[in-house]
């Protein structure tokens, strides 16, 4: 977006406008004469974006606000390992998603500026976009580029705080992929920084915003399975390598890849590139596991449809694991208290290749999918990301009534969002509460050993009958790191 000539007086730039706005309501409304003097020609003109971390999903995200310039061809999944079943296979149904034709030209965005440590690795993404401004730190570039208006930020787990909490300390909307962070103090953090900063926040969760889970949220507060007692959700992930595994021998590092910028926060340990590229979701370190992935994909809607706070006890059980790695597989159990007229609810939550006790009110070849609710008048199935609810009885004749806003798909709505001064569907106040319970899990696997349930003080952040466990509410960064 091009700067404004100057005048008699220095224009304010965008950046300017939002930390001097920063104080002000979220739902302040900006009039379209103000939007203009900005550079903002009109509700069609484009944002400038800047996106930190684009070798795998950054890209992807970025290209759903605008498509690359030339032909991407996506890097090589590194550290990907499906673990398919054996024994008895099922018929196959034959359903097969074929091509999907030539995708649309998107042009919602400018992608201003990339930043990425691994230039090589992101190389595919950085061609697609030949007029970007190109950069290793995401600090430099945040400071050097005053014409930024809002930032994606698709890097490992442990390092989305740190970034985000830069940019919004700057001005700057900010774009953060799931899970919005690597621990529950750092989402608290986000959630209050967002408030006192008035920027627009968005967290990647594409679910949110999709017709499946909206029709889930409207079916079960239309009551139609009537009080819900207990919700089990369950992933096909890991896809990469976790479990009993010792962290590979330090090799050197290459000259392509600044392995400081990567560690970030991180305690420093040698450089490996099976810890690196998409295998680094299954280490202790850098991902929050099979839940960080998908949790929020299958977590979101329930906490929705059901006006969840907080779990009051936690407990899981795992495969074995160790210091490096995330385990394998999970079980988790949550108890929420009751509320308004619903029921004390559990929650459980499987991984692995582990699913929930098969319900027997499902008929035979009928799969269980990722999220089952159970009512007292019925059940509700929905795959990951909200798709497709149904109904267990079926039940043709009943739709349930459209009560909720639908908002543009997630990249869109950051976009409209910023021009609009308003927040966000997925803003960080609504994912905050989705990431704290999901990172609940982690806590829960860490004390697992010691047998008992763990009760759960949210207003105090504390875990009350098992001090030990509070330690893992965060973590001390590395030398010359800070939120």
């Amino acid at each position: 977006m091009a700067k404004k000539k100057s005048s008699k007086t220095a224009p304010i730039t965008r950046r300017q406008f939002i930390e001097k706005t920063a104080a002000a309501s979220l739902f302040t409304i900006v009039p379209s004469h103000t939007l203009s003097s900005l550079g903002y020609a009109s509700p069609n003109d484009r944002v400038n974006i800047a996106a930190i971390g684009v070798g795998n999903r950054g890209g992807q995200v970025i290209g759903n606000m605008a498509s690359p310039d030339v032909q991407v061809t996506a890097a090589r999944m590194s550290g990907f390992l499906r673990q398919p079943y054996g024994g008895i296979q099922p018929e196959r149904s034959g359903n097969y998603r074929g091509q999907q034709g030539e995708r649309p030209v998107i042009n919602h965005a400018n992608i201003y500026a990339i930043c990425d440590v691994d230039h090589e690795y992101a190389g595919h993404v950085i061609k697609g976009y030949p007029k970007a401004k190109t950069f290793h730190d995401f600090r430099e570039m945040i400071d050097k580029e005053k014409e930024i208006d809002g930032v994606v930020i698709a890097t490992p787990d442990h390092t989305h705080a740190v970034i985000a909490s830069y940019a919004m300390k700057a001005g700057l909307n900010v774009y953060v992929e799931k899970p919005m962070t690597k621990t529950i103090y750092e989402a608290r953090y986000l959630k209050d920084l967002a408030q006192q900063t008035g920027v627009v926040t968005q967290v990647g969760n594409q679910g949110h915003n999709v017709e499946g889970t909206l029709e889930t949220v409207e079916y079960i507060k239309s009551g139609i399975i009537g009080a819900v007692s207990e919700v089990h959700l369950w992933s096909n992930r890991p896809v990469w390598k976790q479990g009993y595994f010792d962290r590979p021998q330090g090799v050197a590092v290459p000259e392509h890849l600044n392995y400081d910028l990567w560690l970030g926060p991180a305690p420093y340990k040698d450089y490996h590139p099976d810890i690196l590229h998409f295998a680094w979701r299954g280490l202790w370190d850098y991902g929050t596991g099979a839940m960080g992935d998908m949790g929020a994909h299958t977590f979101d809607a329930p906490i929705w449809a059901l006006d969840l706070g907080m779990p009051t006890k936690i407990q899981a059980t795992t495969t074995p694991f160790n210091n490096d790695y995330i385990p394998k597989s999970e079980r988790v159990t949550y108890e929420f208290a009751a509320r308004d007229n619903q029921h004390p609810l559990t929650v459980t939550w499987s991984d692995g290749g582990i699913k929930a006790p098969r319900p027997a009110a499902l008929e035979e070849n009928r799969g269980l999918r990722e999220a089952l609710y159970v009512g007292d008048r019925g059940m509700l199935m929905h795959g990951t990301h909200g798709a497709s609810p149904e109904l267990i009885p079926n039940n043709p004749d009943f739709a349930p009534e459209k009560t909720l806003p639908r908002p543009s798909n997630i990249y869109l709505d950051f976009i409209e969002a910023i021009k609009e001064k308003r927040p966000a569907a997925n803003s960080f106040e609504v994912a905050a509460k989705v990431t704290e319970i999901m990172l609940l899990t982690n806590i829960a696997v860490a004390a697992q050993k010691l047998d008992i349930t763990l009760e759960y003080d949210a207003e105090n952040m504390r875990i009350t009958n098992c001090d030990a466990a509070n330690d893992y509410f965060h973590y001390e960064y590395r030398d010359g790191w800070k939120l």
